[in-house]
């Protein structure tokens, strides 16, 4: 069967073909698709049939991508596949049980996809997820197309049960984003029988078992790095003219193909899965090779591993040396122009035309973000030298016009423990800005240090009753928000509840102040459905 889909949905479509037993994900662009398509499935399936367990997937949004990681390893523990979805900060997120699953190893396949955003369309760095394949020395897998990416997760499952270990999948924005054909088989396999583990032990990180495991995974890159010699996903064509050669990763091939077509003239190696095929790039050198060009998406990984494996006497280019831009996406005027020796400009230098006007983004007309924010101003500008401490979500736009109300935004949950610290240093008032899906993501530890040390701050969880960011996903704290902040021990008087509208926008200002008066840590939930969800929810009523 043929079928127009994402790359996301390729990735989906194919995990659920590969015997999926659950999914675990926190929404983040661009991954967010791959659970949305796989829930979409299990509705549809649900509504086809009597009986919702028959081969059922748990497709639940997790509360963050250590969560995510960790309930994955859980259904893997148990002989089930498991996928686990995030885009690239979030990597860091589930760091601690990624890197340690690599110790454990697996019971059932287990594939972690990473989304990275070069050129940081909707995040707030550049990260290359490639890194931590190496570091937690699994294999990887880079799908130049959708085809590719459809496949691979087949391929990923069988080859996680077969090295038993997780394998990363790494694709960027553009793949993730765009659409082809892709042809999917015709009988999905069967989920695998629940089975735990033989050797528990394996799973069990006092460090007598952990250095074993350890060793065991040290012992096993050799054969990581055959499957990368013997995989189809890894290419060599020697070209007519091999002086010149050129190296591509992932959707880089995709760039190549569209400015050479099919030309042989160069010899190209094509690289989606690692650890690095070191043969082949032998075999690059020994059929002539004196200039490689290195095409990656993201950082410099590729070109900076050959420049230690390939004699002195090859030039190395790419990103390092300028013939790529060092930053952002590539694009296929930037490979032309670096296979043509030409000036590549990077993509602050790219002339805008001055009839393109820009459009900046903005909260939504009625949001009530916005009203939250024109209260906050109101009451910060009463007290010189205030400091408002932002987080990620739509809310991260009141930093700019027509509010310009945050002073710092710079992680998942970052603005309560920032403005802690800020307290902690002296700053008074010291406000933090979270919405109700970060503050369960990653806010509520940092409010509970404020807690332990009367830290005098005002926390303000913006909460429109959904993950706003990324679409309108649920939010894990909806309706609990209160009873987390009691639990976590803010005095019931110092929990305070406000609408944001523009009608009650006097009551906010007097609660803002009454809080800011209060010597220790208030939390005030601004709470109003976001816009959207709300449109969506008015419309499936009629």
């Amino acid at each position: 069967m043929k079928h127009l889909l994402l790359g996301d949905e390729a990735i989906a479509q194919g995990a659920i073909d590969a015997g999926l037993s659950g999914v675990y994900a926190y929404p983040g662009t661009p991954s967010t698709e791959i659970t949305e398509y796989i829930q979409l499935c299990e509705k549809r399936k649900a509504l086809s049939t009597n009986t919702v367990e028959t081969g059922k997937i748990f497709c639940q949004w997790a509360t963050n991508e250590k969560t995510a990681m960790e309930g994955a390893l859980g259904m893997s523990y148990m002989g089930k596949r498991a996928l686990v979805c995030m885009k690239h900060v979030g990597m860091n997120v589930c760091a601690d049980a990624f890197m340690n699953a690599a110790i454990t190893g697996i019971n059932g396949g287990l594939v972690v996809v990473a989304a990275d955003d070069p050129s940081m369309h909707s995040s707030q760095n550049e990260q290359d997820s490639r890194f931590y394949a190496k570091f937690a020395m699994i294999p990887c897998l880079e799908p130049s197309n959708q085809q590719e990416a459809y496949d691979m997760m087949h391929y990923a499952f069988d080859l996680s049960e077969s090295l038993r270990t997780p394998i990363l999948l790494r694709v960027t924005t553009r793949m993730a984003h765009s659409r082809a054909v892709v042809e999917t088989i015709d009988t999905p396999r069967e989920q695998n029988v629940l089975s735990a583990p033989e050797n528990t032990n394996h799973f069990i990180l006092l460090p007598a078992f952990a250095r074993k495991n350890y060793a065991e995974l040290v012992e096993a890159q050799a054969d990581f790095v055959q499957t990368s010699e013997e995989s189809l996903y890894n290419t060599y064509t020697k070209g007519i003219q091999p002086k010149k050669a050129i190296v591509t990763t992932g959707i880089a091939y995709n760039y190549l193909r569209e400015v050479i077509g099919d030309s042989q003239e160069a010899s190209v190696l094509k690289i989606t899965q690692y650890p690095f095929p070191a043969t082949m790039i032998n075999q690059l050198v020994a059929d002539g090779a004196e200039e490689i060009l290195v095409m990656e998406e993201g950082q410099p990984v590729v070109e900076e591993l050959l420049r230690g494996m390939v004699p002195s006497s090859v030039a190395v280019k790419g990103r390092l040396t300028g013939d790529l831009p060092r930053m952002g996406e590539l694009t296929p005027d930037c490979v032309r122009a670096a296979l043509e020796n030409g000036n590549v400009k990077t993509e602050s230098e790219k002339a805008v035309p001055e009839i393109v006007v820009g459009r900046p983004p903005a909260l939504c007309q009625g949001c009530g973000h916005r009203d939250m924010y024109a209260a906050l101003n109101e009451v910060a500008a009463e007290h010189e030298g205030s400091k408002i401490f932002g987080d990620i979500g739509c809310y991260t736009l009141g930093a700019l016009s027509p509010f310009h109300a945050i002073h710092a935004c710079v992680e998942m949950g970052a603005s309560i423990t920032m403005a802690k610290g800020a307290a902690d240093a002296g700053q008074f008032p010291s406000f933090a800005v979270i919405g109700d899906s970060t503050f369960t993501h990653s806010g509520m530890t940092g409010l509970l240090d404020c807690v332990n040390s009367k830290a005098n701050v005002v926390v303000l969880i913006s909460d429109n009753l959904t993950t706003g960011m990324t679409g309108g996903q649920d939010s894990a704290g909806t309706g609990r928000l209160e009873a987390i902040c009691l639990g976590l021990g803010v005095e019931p008087e110092h929990v305070r509840v406000v609408v944001p509208l523009p009608k009650n926008m006097e009551e906010i200002k007097q609660v803002l102040r009454e809080e800011v008066a209060y010597n220790g840590t208030s939390v005030v939930i601004a709470r109003r459905e976001c816009i959207q969800t709300l449109k969506r929810h008015l419309k499936a009523k009629k």
